[in-house]
């Protein structure tokens, strides 16, 4: 049997249906083709979770921002470097082929 690999948007949308708790666990394993363990699974870890969702400043996202702005900022400070250089080069040229 071929193992399946779900969306996150897809794992969302089922376990908010599962949680709305209209239909049985059973009707939406079937009607999704997913297996009920599967879907007491998600739903787990969607409950143990929830907490995350509503944390103030998740730290992970913050070191990511961060790392992310040094580069942009490296980067930014080597365009700046390359300009003056390719300025300088292109003065510098010009006197020498005059």
């Amino acid at each position: 049997m071929k193992h399946r690999n779900h969306k996150p948007d897809f794992k969302a949308k089922v376990v908010l249906e599962v949680l709305r708790e209209e239909k049985s666990l059973s009707e939406i394993a079937s009607k999704y083709s997913i297996n009920p363990n599967l879907l007491r699974r998600w739903k787990t870890q969607a409950i143990e979770n929830m907490a995350l969702i509503f944390e103030d400043g998740n730290k992970e996202i913050k070191a990511i921002e961060a790392e992310y702005q040094g580069k942009i900022d490296v980067l930014y400070k080597e365009i700046g470097q390359l300009t003056t250089e390719l300025s300088w080069l292109k003065k510098k040229s010009k006197l020498l082929f005059e």
